[in-house]
């Protein structure tokens, strides 16, 4: 079917809030908790992996029972309260807010992400049946997410002097958000698939997606290439204030990365189309190992070289967001034909996959920089040096590793004949 534009902005709206709500998340929680509450840096990182290797192994009994027992829209609507109430009680804790506390809602908002986030995408790769349609939608969501992590990014410094209140104060707006994205998606983009049940056992459905070659390939490379990029998001507040010494721009340099990443999604649908989404999503992997390079040369005050980083560093984010996605909407696609409902398991592993990269990201940087001395705020130079490796050197491997994955597999993951 053709897919109007009025569709495409509808149906992408939900990315707003959904990103909203996971930035503070994987970038403010850990400083939040480490810094302002004083939890140990290792407590936090263990914490935070616990909690996300938690919710990630439900991400595909959700995806399994998405396709089977009620509507997309119904367990979209099911996941609202989990991400109002959770946010607020994670981002305004009481005092004294301990480990307990950070666990409970980590759980709480990352369980009414995945049930949300599991069926806005199954329920995106149903409603387009070409390859650039299916880029479209993908990139609609995606610029509307990155648009509503501009505002998560801007607005505790603008809501609040003190990062602790800023935070407290973007919870309770988040509500507002919420019901403005949902609303527009769930009123405005035409139903997805009904939900149907094949007979097929959970651990058939769940075994049997595992077992097609061309996905697990996939999303081997979508493995490697997430963990590049979450271990800077989970240090890169860290790096902004000991490494460079410029805390008062860290919400500018999160807007600029964010807004170049958004800014950034119309070109790299165009080179998609042009190129093939296997080669454009290659080429933003060699742009970000380029500049993450760069970062590791960085000291006190190159606020201005940081600020370049960032905006090129955002844009290979736009193809990061886009690009997996819309392959893997490809290939539901292609092998729609064989009958079994397999979007909502498909992308119940995707995001299994998506969470256990930040997980490890947040439960083994953080561990990592403070088994080498480092102390947020009272950092010694081995300390300072591990902590510019972690952020800037370690991406760069896994990066590379990455991009050697997928060009291994080049031939039996070009979904569009590009290579041919």
């Amino acid at each position: 079917m053709k897919v109007e534009r009025a569709t495409v902005l509808a149906y992408g709206a939900f990315g707003m809030p959904l990103a909203f709500a996971a930035l503070p998340i994987y970038v403010h929680v850990p400083r939040l908790y480490a810094d302002g509450l004083g939890l140990p840096l290792a407590l936090v990182g263990a914490v935070l992996l616990g909690a996300r290797v938690l919710d990630a192994l439900i991400d595909p009994l959700i995806g399994w029972a998405s396709d089977r027992f009620a509507a997309r829209r119904a367990w979209i609507v099911a996941s609202l309260p989990l991400l109002a109430f959770g946010l607020l009680g994670l981002l305004a804790p009481p005092n004294g807010a301990g480990a307990g506390w950070l666990a409970t809602l980590v759980f709480v908002v990352t369980l009414g992400y995945s049930v949300a986030s599991i069926n806005y995408s199954a329920w995106g790769a149903e409603l387009a049946d070409t390859p650039d349609a299916r880029t479209r939608v993908v990139a609609s969501r995606e610029a509307f997410a990155l648009g509503g992590v501009v505002m998560a990014a801007a607005l505790p410094s603008l809501l609040g002097g003190d990062e602790r209140v800023g935070l407290a104060l973007l919870a309770w707006s988040f509500p507002l958000v919420l019901v403005f994205g949902a609303g527009w998606t769930l009123i405005g983009a035409p139903a997805g698939l009904p939900p149907r049940d094949s007979g097929a056992s959970m651990l058939t459905s769940l075994r049997g997606a595992l077992a097609h070659r061309p996905f697990v390939l996939l999303l081997r490379a979508f493995a490697a290439n997430g963990i590049a990029a979450a271990i800077p998001a989970s240090t890169v507040l860290f790096f902004i204030s000991d490494v460079l010494l410029a805390g008062a721009y860290s919400g500018l340099f999160l807007v600029l990365y964010f807004a170049a990443g958004a800014a950034s999604m119309p070109l790299w649908v165009r080179l998609a189309r042009a190129l093939g989404k296997l080669r454009a999503w290659l080429f933003s992997m060699l742009l970000a190992t380029g500049v993450f390079v760069w970062a590791w040369t960085l000291g006190a005050s190159d606020v201005a070289a940081f600020a370049v980083i960032c905006v090129l560093s955002g844009a290979a984010l736009g193809a990061d967001l886009a690009l997996p996605t819309a392959m893997l909407a490809d290939l539901l696609a292609r092998d729609a034909a064989v009958g079994e409902p397999r979007a909502g398991a498909w992308f119940g592993w995707w995001n299994f996959v998506a969470k256990a990269n930040l997980a490890l990201a947040a439960g083994l940087a953080l561990p990592l920089l403070d088994a080498f001395g480092y102390v947020p705020g009272a950092a010694g130079k081995n300390g300072l040096v591990a902590l510019s490796a972690v952020y800037a050197l370690l991406p760069v491997a896994l990066k590379l590793f990455a991009a050697a994955l997928l060009w291994r597999c080049r031939y039996e993951l070009d979904f569009e004949g590009s290579l041919k």
